[in-house]
């Protein structure tokens, strides 16, 4: 409520509304709430889905197909939740900064200094509670924001994520750093949320790798004795590990660092120079497991060989500061050779591939970003497939104000996917390959007439394609059925059940599992028509079941 609708409510208005407030939350975040335009007119409309079918891009039948929406995110995350809902993998959202300065809206008002962390708030909140939606259960919402909303993002993610971890890691991604108030920024922060568990890799640093004895060398007491099963001999012959012996009993004593055997091998054992019976920093039950890390190092002034362990892979810190991530030469200068274009602020590439890699089993994910911008993280999904023959694929969502979804989001991956000649350098850049289909989202009037169901599922067909990530078509009998197909499925939409005969013929005559959508106006599921069908699997109501889902998620009565 704003500071001139305050001073008007009189004395018991006002106890009133304090009152709310007290009652709102005992812990956490109260801000002043203003409904957003753009959620209150999804309360009063089917939000819909069309694919663009003169943007498609097809470079390779086997591949996945990824996906470009255009529209308001809070619309297309809507529609995800039918379409996609618990199928995401990881979220990456880079969202606007409100820095106080007129360079983002709210309710298609330039927001100042007054009120802009309420607003921005409200805009986060509604989209996270949606995007949760969409979330598999054991996914993973990673978010990149500066200082000037980092505190309150922690508070809103507590809250919305309960019982989620969730940690706050710094990245330098501008090394020159820029003027603030008495200090000189360089770096902007990322939230990680996901279920407990452990969800995070272990970082491949293979050019810097850490190479340092397998026998504790560190300073303090870290001896035989501090840890017994840490105490056994490493057989080593012609300079390779060949086994490791069992843990020593405690009466044995060998009487130097390398003992040789009768075939040949040489026992290898934690002692230091002084003869000190130490420990190797991993027992012998564990060891194993980093085989492939050790190496035997021969000692040429103590004429001894002894045990290497070279560690490339190691936990991620919570300080990113590698100059790939350098948001000006991976992020701006990299765009400028792509497109003609000036985009405020791109992220490196780098550092979304690092993100991406970063979370556990990432090799097949479906990576959401509803903020997408100039499309980075599409770029790096593409990218990262292209390193290791993965199967993800990417959602990426952005409005058209300025024509950034078509000749900015659009544009980018166009070039990325077939191949582009850099604008400065006019290098070629060999193609990264992929399939690419471009949405854009439409409202139809949702005032649950029988006029508004059917013009919505009249127009329903490139949305169901997307749910069920079916979109060849088979059969297209207008007015009456149409038929999909994907590698694994096919799709029948039923607009009128008096082709129910043809429609059975159709089904029968393909060994292939089926879902049927059907319009109804009532509440008729429709299973007895199809139960003696072996190939159908679902039948779906429509638009009932996408009434109910908005209902739910966007709190229609």
């Amino acid at each position: 409520m704003t500071e001139e609708k305050l001073n008007k409510l009189s004395k018991d208005e006002l106890i009133k509304q304090i009152k709310l407030l007290k009652r709102s939350k005992k812990f956490g975040l109260v801000w002043e709430t203003e409904t957003e335009e753009i959620v209150a007119e999804s309360k009063n409309n089917f939000i819909n889905l069309i694919e663009e079918k003169s943007l498609s891009i097809n470079t390779n039948e086997d591949e996945n197909t990824n996906y470009l929406i255009e529209g308001d995110n809070y619309h297309s995350l809507a529609a995800l939740a039918f379409t996609h809902r618990n199928k995401v993998d990881i979220i990456y959202i880079d969202p606007p900064y409100n820095t106080g300065a007129e360079d983002w809206k709210y309710n298609n008002k330039y927001v100042g200094e007054d009120y802009r962390h309420s607003k921005w708030l409200s805009m986060m909140n509604s989209r996270l509670l949606l995007a949760k939606q969409v979330l598999k259960k054991d996914g993973v919402l990673i978010c990149s924001i500066d200082k000037n909303e980092k505190n309150h993002l922690g508070v809103l993610l507590e809250d919305l994520f309960k019982g989620y971890e969730i940690h706050c890691i710094t990245v330098v991604h501008n090394p020159g750093g820029v003027q603030g108030k008495n200090f000189s920024y360089n770096n902007e922060f990322a939230f990680f949320v996901f279920k407990p568990g452990k969800k995070i890799n272990l970082q491949n640093r293979e050019e810097e790798p850490d190479i340092r004895p397998l026998r504790d060398v560190s300073t303090g007491s870290h001896l035989r004795t501090d840890a017994k099963n840490c105490f056994y001999p490493i057989k080593i012959k012609d300079n390779k590990i060949i086994s490791f012996g069992d843990v020593c009993k405690d009466s044995f004593h060998p009487e130097s660092e390398n003992i040789k055997n009768k075939d040949g091998s040489i026992d290898v054992y934690p002692i230091d120079a002084s003869g000190e019976e130490r420990k190797w920093t991993f027992a012998r039950h564990n060891v194993d497991s980093i085989r492939n890390e050790l190496s035997v190092k021969f000692n040429k002034s103590r004429n001894i060989f002894d045990i290497e362990r070279r560690k490339t892979h190691f936990t991620y810190k919570t300080v990113w500061n590698d100059t790939l991530f350098n948001a000006n030469s991976y992020g701006t200068k990299l765009l400028r050779e792509i497109i003609k274009v000036d985009f405020p602020f791109p992220k490196s590439l780098h550092l979304i591939k690092e993100f991406i890699k970063s979370i556990k089993g990432n090799e097949d994910a479906l990576i959401l970003d509803f903020f997408a911008g100039s499309g980075t993280t599409g770029h790096a999904v593409l990218e990262l497939n292209k390193e290791d023959s993965g199967k993800r694929r990417f959602i990426l969502c952005t409005n058209n104000e300025s024509n950034i979804a078509r000749d900015i989001t659009y544009e980018r991956l166009s070039k990325v996917i077939n191949g582009y000649k850099q604008i400065r350098s006019g290098k070629d850049i060999a193609a990264l390959g992929g399939n690419l289909k471009y949405f854009q989202t439409s409202l139809i009037p949702n005032q649950r007439t029988d006029k508004d169901k059917k013009l919505f599922m009249s127009n329903a067909t490139d949305l169901i394609c997307l749910k069920e990530n079916s979109f060849e078509e088979v059969i297209v009998k207008k007015d009456q059925f149409s038929i999909y197909r994907s590698d694994y499925l096919h799709v029948v939409i039923i607009f009128d059940l008096l082709a129910y005969e043809e429609i059975v013929k159709s089904i029968t005559k393909i060994d292939k599992p089926f879902h049927v959508y059907i319009f109804s106006l009532g509440n008729d599921d429709f299973q007895d028509e199809f139960e003696d069908l072996s190939q159908v699997k679902k039948v779906i109501p429509m638009p009932g079941s996408i009434i109910e889902i908005y209902n739910r998620i966007l709190g229609k009565n």
